[in-house]
């Protein structure tokens, strides 16, 4: 890689993007770019006819349309302009940033760096978001300006729901490209970035297509079904409920088979395509998804319902199999973490042990030889397969987890030698971004919360319930923790690390108080969570709540009496309760309402607030994300959102640090009754 001087020029900061490539992952980039409030210039060949913009319009409908969305309010369309590569590619001069999502043929990329090449602004970066084609076959003739500013960005598909960002360096990228780069995908776009080698299949898809095809290989020698293999290789063991057969339809067999094909003529290794690909797809052309059927098929039961059926793999017929039942895992599931899930597969014995232990330490050996090759480090090589699959573990990091001699044992069962990176000592990983994470004392603590010291005068006050739900523990703690935070730190944090920031109060709970007729508990918890929220406003110290992901019922009611949020842009928040035939009784309700009337402008009719609040709780309404709770008035203006929730809890830590300085605690609101009017207007609307 080339030194910068002389040095490179770059943008200060990008502001401006152009996406050149309206198609599915072009849109979904530039869909991602509004969502982070950057405006975007989206660009494809001009069609036949009349109107020159019909091929980028489509792409601007799927945009819109598409499910799950892309956008995380529909508004944020208004940030994309597009034009036709005709009669719009000057534009370019307007961007700091360029990036291409056309076909993926190298002419195609090579005939599109010729024309940017005398367009761009000398400033401008300009990446390919290519899936194989290396980079340096695709600045092959440019200028030494263009190579520097020149490299791969390779966004998953979505764009918004998944977390990595490649970042791929073509032989003469400056390195201050790439670092400015990596901050913008990371602060603005909220990517989790890994740097990748310009080898084939970079990172992510080398090793995690070379796991997959492992995986198809062991079922088929282990005569495991397919939806079998999916119950084992998914959320059991932290992987998504897609797992591997269903991943594949959802991709399509004809786009894994060309992957899997490439990446073996690319590299010399065996990745064993399986003979039932070839078959399905070239024979029998069911493809997945696309055609209606793959690995699985959805069919039409006898009463008329929806049904999944399931493809035998040796007569390839279709099969209704109901929903899977293994009695032999049935213990295993009950274990607390993946980890813990994995390493009791991994010893069962019988068809389930052999085809977890081949596709678990081939897959492991695998990755482990590709440190430094496919990427620099071990963690990243996990996190590009973790970011980009959504697995909760990563392949090295489970091998850490089993211990060297369980993986070492593993792997000369499969006559495969143990990596040199398998048996080094493992740094701790540190790509969070914040001391949170790792440098943290417990302050008190009990099986279902914990306050703890995140330094800097700051606690947090973290929930580890089942599904992080507010039940009589998590109720006691908090107690204790606003009394710990009064008497030795500046403020407090509400969040935690795990899948979602909080699904309620403890329903279940609720429930069986209520059959046995103990409704006098049910009061005094009621009155302990309507005192608790109440007194995270009146605290003297600033409360800042964390939410991510799913913060419903209580948990909601925790976040809106924060007196601020730091929220995750993917946020799913609402006050549910009535979904399930209660009523919220944490102070959502008149939190809700205060927050909408405190919105309204001058002169409005306060009525407005009141027929939005109810719509809100009487509906059960819930965000589907940040941006949206904002609409909704669950989130204020002062409220901050983060694009990267890796980042939450240490934005939050800031936010906290910021209000400390010459806190106030806020005066008791005032909310407007409107009397027997309202309640009449209320009852007919």
């Amino acid at each position: 890689m080339l030194e910068t001087s002389p040095r490179t020029a770059l943008p200060r900061t990008i502001r401006k993007v152009a996406v050149i490539g309206a198609g599915t992952m072009g849109g979904g980039i530039a869909a991602h770019l509004a969502n982070a409030g950057v405006p975007v210039l989206l660009l494809d060949v001009a069609a036949d006819g009349p109107d020159k913009n019909a091929i980028v319009k489509k792409g601007l409908d799927r945009i819109q349309n598409s499910k799950p969305a892309a956008l995380m309010l529909p508004e944020r369309i208004h940030l994309i302009e597009i034009g036709n590569t005709t009669d719009d590619l000057s534009r370019v001069k307007e961007v700091d940033w360029i990036v291409e999502a056309a076909f993926e043929k190298l002419e195609v990329k090579q005939e599109l760096w010729a024309r940017l090449e005398g367009l761009v602004r000398e400033d401008t970066l300009i990446t390919s978001n290519s899936s194989g084609i290396p980079m340096k076959l695709q600045v092959k003739g440019r200028s030494e300006s263009f190579r520097r500013r020149f490299f791969g960005t390779h966004f998953f598909n979505p764009p918004r729901y998944l977390h990595l960002l490649e970042i791929i360096p073509g032989p003469d990228t400056d390195p201050a490209a790439l670092r400015l780069m990596a901050e913008f995908a990371d602060r603005v776009l909220g990517k989790g970035v890994v740097v990748a080698k310009d080898v084939p299949g970079f990172a992510a898809n080398r090793v995690g297509g070379y796991a997959w095809a492992q995986s198809i290989d062991a079922a088929l020698q282990a005569g495991l079904s397919p939806d079998v293999v999916d119950y084992l290789t998914g959320p059991l063991i932290g992987r998504p409920k897609s797992a591997t057969f269903r991943t594949a339809d959802m991709s399509g067999l004809d786009i894994l088979l060309t992957v899997l094909k490439d990446l073996g003529r690319a590299t010399g290794e065996d990745f064993k395509v399986p003979a039932i690909l070839e078959t399905l797809v070239n024979e029998k052309k069911w493809l997945g998804d696309k055609t209606g059927q793959g690995f699985y098929k959805k069919a039409k039961g006898a009463g008329g319902e929806s049904t999944i059926l399931t493809l035998n793999l040796k007569t390839l017929e279709y099969e209704d199999r109901g929903k899977v039942k293994l009695a032999e895992v049935d213990d295993i599931r009950k274990l607390p973490t993946p980890a813990a899930r994995l390493a009791a597969l991994l010893a069962l014995q019988g068809p389930i042990g052999d085809f977890m232990r081949k596709t678990v330490f081939s897959s492991i050996a695998y990755a482990a030889s590709k440190v430094g090759e496919v990427a620099d480090t071990a963690e990243d090589v996990d996190n590009a397969v973790k970011w980009g699959f959504n697995y909760d573990l990563g392949l090295l990091e489970a091998a850490r987890a089993l211990g060297s001699d369980r993986v070492s044992e593993g792997l000369a069962a499969l006559n495969l030698p143990m990596p040199a990176v398998l048996k080094a000592k493992q740094d701790k990983p540190h790509h969070a971004p914040l001391n949170v994470r790792d440098n943290r004392k417990v302050v008190v603590s009990n099986e279902d919360a914990s306050l703890l010291d995140v330094g800097d005068g700051v606690a947090l006050l973290e929930f580890h319930s089942k599904a992080n739900s507010l039940g009589e523990k998590v109720l006691e703690l908090t107690v204790q923790a606003l009394d710990k935070v009064e008497k030795g730190f500046l403020g407090l944090v509400i969040g935690n690390q795990g899948e979602n920031f909080s699904a309620g109060a403890n329903i279940g709970l609720l429930l069986e108080l209520a059959k046995s007729g103990n409704f006098n508990r049910i009061d005094e918890a009621i009155k302990v969570f309507q005192g608790l929220t109440s007194r995270l406003r009146h605290s003297p110290f600033p409360v800042v709540a964390a939410p991510f992901r799913l913060a419903i019922g209580g948990g909601c009611e925790v976040a809106l009496w924060a007196d601020a949020m730091q929220a995750d842009a993917e946020l799913y928040m609402g006050l549910v309760e009535l979904g399930v035939g209660i009523i919220p009784a944490g102070g959502g309700t008149a939190e809700t309402l205060i927050r909408l009337q405190e919105a309204l402008p001058g002169g409005a009719d306060p009525f407005l607030a009141v027929k939005k609040a109810f719509e809100l709780i009487a509906m059960s309404k819930v965000s589907t994300s940040a941006l949206e709770a904002r609409h909704m008035g669950l989130l204020r203006p002062i409220d901050g959102i983060t694009m990267n929730k890796d980042r939450v809890l240490s934005d939050a830590k800031d936010r906290v640090l910021s209000l400390a300085r010459g806190y106030v605690v806020p005066r008791r609101r005032q909310v407007t009754l409107l009397g027997e009017s309202a309640y009449a207007n209320l009852c007919a609307a």
